[in-house]
């Protein structure tokens, strides 16, 4: 099994997944901006796209998925929490996939979203804006379908895994190493927290230093309806 973080610039992380012996492939978390640059790495590697899949509704950037799937023929993953319209194949908690000879399998972990979800497979877990590695903590719960207490609630979801499996997160700097579970359970300000009221305080401290949020209006309409606007800004 293949696991390889593609994009070169940026805070946003996308995976791809690719099982060797079938030469199939998936792309967590791919987002728009660097739609072209997929394309390229599916057809120089010979690959077999399968699946485009989507950890959540994403406020911060448009997601690659629905184009994924038009030009590809791929299933569009999500959870079956979400809202988005442009899902071709929608998952349940526990619920698992085949990726040839891989299993996926999909962990309901809301509260940065409603429709928030870890995809794992064996050894590797994306986390998408769940759970960052280190001092970035999890991601911030003040954005649509956010809920802080669901949040501090879910996080019981990684006693399902082991303890050695690295932490593939959705969002942190250039270059960050991704870091097992037990690495974060040591490192990670939110997983050594005690009180929800800690939590609910270290959230509220990083939304108003996050401040808003500038692609919001573009992204989360597009994310939902699963089609490009006419007008991207930050593309122009």
């Amino acid at each position: 099994m293949h696991v390889e973080q593609l994009n070169e610039s940026g805070w946003a992380m996308t995976y791809l997944l690719v099982d060797e012996a079938s030469r199939k492939a998936a792309l967590v978390d791919p987002v728009y901006d660097f739609l072209d640059r997929y394309l390229e790495v599916i057809e120089e590697r010979g690959l077999t796209l399968v699946y485009a899949i989507a950890t959540h509704t994403h406020a911060d950037h448009i997601t690659a998925c629905f184009t994924l799937r038009d030009r590809l023929d791929c299933e569009y993953v999500m959870s079956h929490e979400t809202a988005s319209l442009g899902v071709t194949m929608l998952v349940d908690d526990e619920e698992k996939i085949m990726l040839g000879s891989v299993p996926i399998q999909f962990h309901f972990a809301p509260g940065h979203t409603n429709d928030s979800m870890i995809v794992h497979i064996p050894g590797h877990m994306m986390t998408g804006d769940f759970l960052f590695n280190g001092d970035g903590g999890v991601g911030r719960d003040d954005l649509p379908s956010g809920r802080v207490m669901v949040h501090w609630d879910a996080l019981r979801v990684l006693e399902r895994f082991d303890e050695h499996t690295v932490v593939c997160s959705g969002h942190d700097p250039p270059g960050t190493v991704m870091q097992s579970l037990e690495w974060n359970r040591a490192n990670n300000p939110v997983l050594q927290m005690s009180s929800f009221e800690e939590f609910a305080e270290w959230q509220s401290k990083v939304s108003e230093q996050l401040g808003a949020v500038s692609k919001i209006k573009t992204a989360v309409p597009a994310n939902i309806f699963g089609e490009l606007p006419d007008r991207i800004p930050w593309l122009d």
